[in-house]
Formats: structure tokens, C-alpha cells, sequence
């Protein structure tokens, strides 16, 4: 689970909104993976967005997120918790190639392999991304964002815990278990498919549970 994509394709943890929003809208990266990319299935009609992929230590795509609805911004000290989730409706799909521990392209190390795991962690950071509490100050904020990407971590370690609930949605028409957890910033869910990729999910304002996945025919659509 250990890619560059935690220093990399989680940038947004780190920086401010405008940068997030800049890194998005690139479709070149998301064609050079060798795996499909999943989003919503058809029965969302809202819009849809890129947003950034993650690679591993050798440059191969590893993992990427498309965003359905309102574009989600950061809490900000302007906006208080309950207005900004009613505004903001979202749900952000993370794909991640399953692929086994391997070393990488030019046999320097060792990659490690990616799992359900993975995907829960990514879309429990990527929920973070959006949900640093307004009232905080700023001074503190990398504190807060170090801590729960720890706790983010943990809980990704531990889909048996008791953090997490089970969940059956559709993945290409055929019922799926998700692992799903709720917190006060939003929903999480990780689950595998059978076209050898792992999603994770997040969202707020969208409930979880009458969400469906299919696999995007044609990514070059979206640039």
C-alpha cells in the first residue's frame, strides 16, 4: 500500500484548495493505466470530473479518483459545518490496480502489494481532504491532518473492526460487500471487483447505500 501516492496523489491533505483544483482536469495520466477505471453507474445522471491519479515508486499508475456532483471545497472558517454539507452533495470513486507485491522497474526495491486495504485508506484521506474543521486554527491544521491520516491508516489496517459495517451494492450489475464506515465528516467504503481492481469510495450529502459502480467505457471522455 506504501506508493508515492501518499506524498503525491493525496496532495490535497497538504495544500490549499486552488492547488487541488489544478491538478485536476488532466486526462493523460488516467490513459496510461493498465487497469479500468470504475466511477458511478448510469443511474447518477449529476455532473462527473476528473481529479488526480497516483503512481508507484517506478511511474506506473497505480490508482486514480473520478468526483460525481458539487466539487467539494475545504471548510473554511466563513462557512459553518452544516451549511457546507448541505450545499455540497459528492461522491468521489477511487480505483487501485490489485497487484501483488513486486519489485519495481528498474530492481531497485520492492513494491508493495495493493489490497482492499489500500483502497479504504485512499478514500479515507481523500475524505480528509475536504473536512478540516473551520473553527481550527491554522497553525494546527497539519497537526490534525498528521493525526487523523494516522487514525485514516489504522482503520484501513483493521476492515474487521468494529469501526466498519458491511454493505451489498452493485459493481456492473452484480451485489458487492463494501466495508463502510460513517464519521462526523462524511461515509467511507472499500470493497474488491472481479476486473481485478480494488474502489474505494467517499462522499457527503450523498447517501451511500443507494450508490451503484460500473466500469467507464471511455475515460478519454472526461478530459
Amino acid at each position: 500500500m506504501e506508493t508515492t501516492s501518499r506524498v503525491d496523489g493525496q496532495a490535497p491533505v497538504a495544500e490549499d484548495q486552488q492547488q487541488v483544483r489544478l491538478a485536476r482536469r488532466t486526462v493523460d495520466g488516467y490513459l496510461e493505466a493498465p487497469f479500468p477505471w470504475y466511477g458511478l453507474d448510469e443511474a447518477f445522471t449529476g455532473p462527473r470530473w476528473l481529479m488526480q491519479v497516483g503512481t508507484a515508486a517506478d511511474g506506473a499508475v497505480e490508482h486514480g479518483s473520478i468526483g460525481h456532483g458539487d466539487e467539494p471545497s475545504v471548510r473554511n472558517e466563513h462557512l459553518a459545518a452544516a451549511a457546507s454539507e448541505s450545499r455540497e452533495k459528492f461522491a468521489v470513486v477511487v480505483t487501485v490496480a490489485a497487484s501483488p507485491s513486486r519489485r519495481s522497474a528498474d530492481g531497485t526495491g520492492l513494491l508493495e502489494a495493493t489490497s482492499v486495504s489500500s483502497a479504504a485508506w485512499l478514500a479515507g484521506v481523500g475524505l480528509l481532504s475536504f473536512t478540516w474543521p473551520g473553527q481550527m486554527d491554522h497553525s494546527l491544521r497539519d497537526d490534525w491532518l498528521e493525526q487523523q491520516t494516522e487514525t485514516a491508516w489504522e482503520l484501513a489496517d483493521d476492515l474487521a473492526g468494529d469501526a466498519w459495517s458491511s454493505l451489498s451494492l452493485p459493481v456492473d450489475g452484480v451485489a458487492t460487500p463494501f466495508h463502510y464506515r460513517e464519521s462526523e465528516f462524511g461515509w467511507v467504503l472499500a470493497g474488491s471487483t472481479e476486473a481485478g481492481v480494488h474502489l474505494g469510495a467517499y462522499g457527503r450529502g450523498m447517501s451511500a447505500y443507494g450508490l451503484g459502480f460500473a466500469m467507464i467505457k471511455d475515460i478519454a471522455a472526461y478530459a
